[in-house]
């Protein structure tokens, strides 16, 4: 979802001083373009994060959480009152829950299916000589040198060239400096300044900021940037030459898409280890993005790749930018753009655009993979938090009663699932393999439903996207036989320490290794 960060701080803070100092930039008319400081930015943020200001905890939302929660204490209880399959009541409760999910994600995804041309059922049709917003990429980097090249490559080889790039180097200590100037042609200018025009690439720029996260970096790229939308690239993804062309038309089509999230391939380390995770990955990114798409055309989507996504830049400035105090900045932001959207009579919309692909970094190792989970799913219990009033409010309409009530359960489905799992493996050592036998046909019931939703989904995803060379229906089969026994194991294993870090409020949580894009290839 993120470049690492290490301290986490008060997004735009630590160049608030330098931005405001900063002149109006002329356009290629000669007149001054507005620039909105990182003071502004905070203000903006101030008056719209409900981190900062909280909206208070209303009965719904107190009544559906705790549901979720007293629902578990009383399917925990039945394991040690009741015989037979009913005391594998939790199991069961996450195995129906998890089926409904995948049934209206079916439903949801009707549109994909059958002999649609690339993109055809995703987003509207350009109108006729409608006008291509002008488009900028921003890369925040923090040691990220290694594959620095793989990403600026991808987007300086766009079909459709960018019209302005800025990498924000958030205070690298590593080989960041070297890169940029020897194989980009860039010179450093003080911190918290636009380099000029890189001698190699004039829509190439560097800005270096003292060390304070992602998001701050972004933040102060954002008040540089001049373009009408902005691209949001880690710099561990690289992305395909015709994506960029693909996200302009898409916000041309429609003037209420303020988000939109392409399709990510993950690449990990091509070691034994890298291709179990790279295989179990494959096919979760796959139906994840499916996944999306239904939640989209329920005008309920929340989760774009901040690896790879775009926003609507004057949408993100009117609420602050990103949030360096949420572990997921780019799920957060969502969340405050439609909050704002909803409080300002907007129809802004969040799209997945099935043309725009990339290829990023995913881990390769069991203990980068938890430390990946482990931010994901305690950003995410984060935003929940702080966004808890929407959760259902009918305001908010099918986000608020459907969307955000289905990610109330999502807070606690995986300690139902590592439950489920520890519940079955006691009745195995105190002997009832009556009841084990019983949960065993369950267990393969659900095998065959997750089978014919893998196949559905890839499927789908060669029809939306295009793409057959990273899927495979024999594999997809293998992958649903041993995925609940292996990779969802670990997968909930990562959100139970999310648990532990959200509860703990920690703000630290590791390096990530990035050996896919460049140990791998494609």
């Amino acid at each position: 979802m993120s470049t690492p960060t290490r301290t986490p701080v008060e997004a735009g803070a630590p160049l608030a001083m330098s931005a405001s100092r900063r002149r109006p930039v002329s356009s290629r008319s000669g007149q001054a373009l507005p620039v909105t400081t990182l003071d502004a930015l905070s203000a903006a943020l101030a008056h719209t994060s409900p981190r900062l200001v909280p909206r208070g905890t209303p009965l719904a939302s107190v009544l559906i959480h705790g549901g979720v929660f007293a629902l578990w204490l009383v399917l925990f209880a039945r394991a040690f009152l009741l015989h037979g399959l009913v005391s594998w009541s939790i199991g069961v409760a996450y195995i129906a829950y998890d089926t409904l999910l995948l049934c209206f994600v079916s439903w949801k995804t009707l549109p994909l299916a059958g002999s649609f041309a690339r993109g055809q059922a995703t987003a509207p049709t350009m109108p006729r000589g409608a006008k291509l917003p002008t488009l900028g990429a921003v890369v925040a980097a923090y040691n990220e040198a290694p594959v620095i090249q793989v990403t600026l490559d991808g987007l300086l080889k766009q079909s459709e060239p960018l019209q302005q790039i800025v990498f924000a180097d958030d205070g690298s200590t590593d080989a960041t400096i070297d890169v940029l100037t020897q194989q980009y042609g860039l010179a450093q200018a003080p911190d918290g300044e636009l380099s000029a025009p890189s001698t190699l690439y004039p829509t190439l720029r560097w800005l270096r900021v003292p060390h304070g996260g992602k998001a701050a970096a972004l933040n102060a790229a954002l008040t540089h940037i001049e373009t009408d939308t902005v691209l949001t690239v880690d710099a561990d993804t690289r992305v395909a030459p015709d994506a960029c062309a693909a996200m302009r038309r898409a916000f041309a089509a429609e003037p209420e898409l303020v988000a939109a999230t392409g399709i990510l391939t993950p690449m990990c380390a091509r070691d034994t280890m890298g291709r179990f995770f790279q295989w179990f990955q494959t096919y979760e990114y796959i139906r994840n993005f499916i996944s999306r798409f239904a939640w989209m055309r329920a005008d309920s989507l929340l989760l774009v790749s901040g690896a790879f996504a775009c926003f609507r830049r004057d949408a993100v400035l009117s609420v602050g930018g990103f949030d360096g105090h949420c572990l997921v900045e780019d799920y957060e932001l969502i969340h405050r753009l439609r909050r704002y959207a909803v409080e300002h009579g907007k129809t802004w919309r969040v799209r997945v655009i099935g043309e725009a692909q990339a290829y990023t970094d995913a881990p390769g190792t069991v203990r980068s993979f938890l430390r990946q989970r482990r931010r994901w799913f305690a950003g995410f219990l984060q935003t929940q938090y702080w966004n808890r009033d929407m959760i259902g409010n009918r305001r908010y309409g099918q986000l608020g009663l459907l969307m955000l009530p289905v990610k109330a359960f999502d807070t606690l489905q995986p300690i139902y699932g590592l439950t489920a799992i520890a519940l079955l493996v006691m009745f195995i050592v105190q002997g009832k393999l009556g009841v084990a036998l019983s949960v065993s046909g369950v267990i393969v019931a659900k095998i065959i439903v997750d089978f014919a939703f893998h196949l559905w989904s890839v499927h789908l995803y060669r029809c939306w996207t295009g793409d057959r060379r990273n899927s495979s229906l024999a594999m997809a089969f293998v992958a649903s036989v041993f995925e609940p026994f292996s990779f969802q194991v670990l997968r909930h294993t990562g959100a139970a320490l999310g648990w532990v870090h959200f509860l703990t409020r920690s703000k630290r949580w590791g390096v990530q290794e990035r050996t896919g894009l460049v140990g791998g290839g494609e």
